[in-house]
């Protein structure tokens, strides 16, 4: 099984589409757990209204798959706490969106 770390680094090759930035970086993905060979993706978006929730969780599983093939399922699931803020954003999100 990969360690969170390269899952991680995995999915930063989900954009969310709306700001251009991945999804680890704006702090979207709250944790990675695995029992049994199936991994479980929590994740947030930034506002409960955000249109992109089922796309950006779907793209997340499909990386997730092609980068590693042993793993015998993936879901992502939105939940919605704790509230996304700003604070969770890397250095590099915030300096790019200009905070």
């Amino acid at each position: 099984m990969p360690s969170d770390e390269e899952i991680r680094i995995a999915l930063r090759q989900v954009i969310d589409a709306e700001v251009g930035i991945n999804i680890v970086d704006l702090g979207l993905v709250y944790g990675i757990e695995e029992k049994d060979g199936a991994l479980r993706i929590k994740m947030t978006m930034t506002t409960r209204s955000c249109p992109l929730g089922e796309l950006i969780t779907r793209e997340a599983e499909e990386v997730i798959r092609r980068s590693f093939p042993q793993i015998k399922s993936v879901r992502a699931e939105i939940v919605w706490e704790p509230p996304w803020n700003a604070s969770m954003m890397s250095p590099a999100a915030k300096e790019r969106l200009g905070g």
